[in-house]
């Protein structure tokens, strides 16, 4: 048992009627490789009971401190009631993209039980083609990007005969009872309210250091100066890589959402994204952050409402240690049983007023490669110190206005951009075949009411996009403005016949670099879209 920390217990406090702060994924899936050529909830169910000590967040509840006084606390709860958690549901006919878009904002809508283990699967029949999804989303507050990537390998296999796993052992009685008590509760409450000024000041000393990084704050005049005062008196004196400006412009996806969700997937293949990192020398990263731009660069002309400043992007980075290659290899982190998370974020420009696709790609580069430097040198817990600045009992009642004032008065981003890493090989659930893996994020006031999620796996990289439909009404166009995006750099590689060698610009959040084999273009990137309500 362990408390929250203040990242983990920021994403409950965020939750209100119009915010969800669950992170989740689409698994599309070929049930003719299973040996009896369906995916069944009882095999899903089974494979669950037998994997599930691999994968600690799915076992994990809440242990609330009365009154809300304190962070709450996580149990491990070994007799999870997997049927109130799995679900089972056939699209209407024809049971298309659209169809399944449908069901699955709908589902991505709604807040999860805080009751139960924070996390739903939903097996979905009936997707043309004779395939079938899984959707699973998983609280924010349990995991990260690669801790929920770790979940799902736990359960997949490079294979359609699943492996062997080796039971858990019998866990040890315990020497006392796993939760805590009324009276217990209280005491580290006050405990904690006697240290939290001190907690306070120690990470207001850190945030300084880094206040020209930091959303919102970073606009203000001399934050450049003021961070590298901090510093110095922190004894760091070396300088500040410089940063280009990070003043979020107004745009129609920026201000206070509704409960109602969206979303659209679609693909692109990996070769086009490293055949154009190789010709300009650069990341795939590069590559991928100039497609999030030029996407919504083109929906912004289309809607008559592009800024002239960049878009500001939030990009999550993961500190945790990375998962063992190929399937059920857990990190180091997984392991030992931890859940929660271990992010950061750099914040960064996306070049949406350079009207060039060539020199927009440049920008994108320079900006993240300058953004890359200063992470280098800033305390990658600003983050959770901001979050530990903020009184528990406060959070919880505080977060949800500060969020809506922050869409109401201006953006500090104007999205979150995340590059979720993925394996390279097919894998399989049940022994139905993974074709694609949609990851899907949060939107929150403060944040930008669309997020955009990719996530690379057999050759391709496949996109999930979330947004609030009273913000942008038409999600599933951003798909299609993707593929434009694509075509537009493959375009520039036409006068040049050799792509020059690699570069070592390393990739920024997504998989380490390796070797795919060369695809024929996709004719067209597929795409789905349909709203929810919360």
């Amino acid at each position: 048992m362990r408390q929250l920390t203040a990242l983990d217990a920021q994403f409950l406090s965020v939750e209100s009627a119009t915010t969800a702060t669950h992170v989740a994924g689409v698994a599309i899936l070929d049930p003719s490789t299973s040996p009896s050529g369906a995916l069944t909830r009882e095999a899903l169910l089974a494979l669950l009971r037998e994997r599930l000590h691999l994968a600690p967040p799915l076992r994990m509840r809440l242990a609330d401190v009365p009154f809300g006084l304190d962070r709450p606390y996580w149990l491990d709860d070994p007799d999870v009631d997997l049927d109130a958690h799995v679900h089972e549901t056939t699209l209407p006919a024809p049971g298309g993209e659209r169809e399944l878009a449908a069901y699955v904002a709908g589902v991505h809508a709604r807040r999860l039980d805080r009751a139960r283990p924070l996390w739903e699967a939903h097996l979905v029949h009936g997707v043309e083609g004779g395939r079938c999804a899984l959707y699973i989303k998983v609280h924010h507050c349990a995991i990260d990007g690669v801790s929920g990537s770790e979940i799902l390998t736990a359960l997949l296999d490079p294979s359609p005969q699943p492996r062997r796993v080796e039971a858990p052992p019998a866990p040890p009685a315990p020497a006392s009872p796993q939760v805590p008590g009324l009276l217990a509760m209280l005491a580290g409450a006050i405990t904690r309210s006697i240290v939290q000024p001190v907690e306070a000041l120690c990470s207001l000393a850190r945030t300084a250091a880094d206040l020209d990084v930091i959303p919102v704050v970073a606009a203000l005049p001399d934050a450049r100066l003021v961070a590298q005062a901090a510093r110095a008196l922190a004894g760091d004196a070396r300088p500040l890589p410089e940063t280009p400006p990070l003043v979020a412009p107004r745009t129609p996806f920026n201000g206070p959402i509704s409960g109602e969700r969206e979303v659209a997937f679609g693909s692109v293949p990996l070769a086009e994204v490293r055949r154009v990192a190789r010709a300009f020398g650069m990341g795939p990263n590069d590559v991928v952050m100039t497609l999030c731009a030029s996407a919504l660069r083109r929906w912004l002309l289309a809607h008559d409402a592009l800024p002239d400043r960049p878009l500001v992007a939030a990009v999550p980075v993961a500190l945790r240690s990375r998962p063992s290659a190929g399937a059920g290899g857990p990190s180091p982190d997984a392991a030992d049983g931890r859940v929660g998370n271990r992010i950061s974020a750099m914040i960064t420009p996306l070049a949406t007023d350079v009207a060039s696709p060539g020199e927009r790609l440049a920008a994108v580069r320079s900006a993240l490669a300058a953004a890359k430097r200063r992470f280098a040198v800033s305390h990658r817990t600003w983050l959770d110190d901001v979050c530990a600045m903020v009184p528990s009992a406060f959070a919880a009642l505080a977060t949800p206005v500060v969020f809506r004032l922050a869409g109401v008065a201006g953006a500090g981003v104007n999205l979150i951009v995340s590059n979720v890493p993925g394996p390279r090989l097919p894998l399989y659930l049940c022994g139905a075949r993974m074709l694609a893996y949609h990851p899907l994020s949060v939107v929150t006031d403060a944040t930008g009411g669309i997020s955009i999620t990719c996530a690379s796996y057999d050759g391709r990289l496949d996109f999930g996009v979330v947004a609030c439909p009273s913000r942008l009404p038409d999600v599933r166009s951003m798909i299609g403005h993707l593929r434009e995006a694509m075509d537009e750099l493959l375009a520039l590689l036409d006068d040049s016949p050799d792509d020059p060698a690699p570069h070592g610009d390393a990739p920024l959040a997504p998989p380490r670099e390796e070797h795919e084999p060369r695809q024929r273009r996709a004719p067209a990137i597929s795409s789905a879209t349909a709203s929810g309500s919360m």
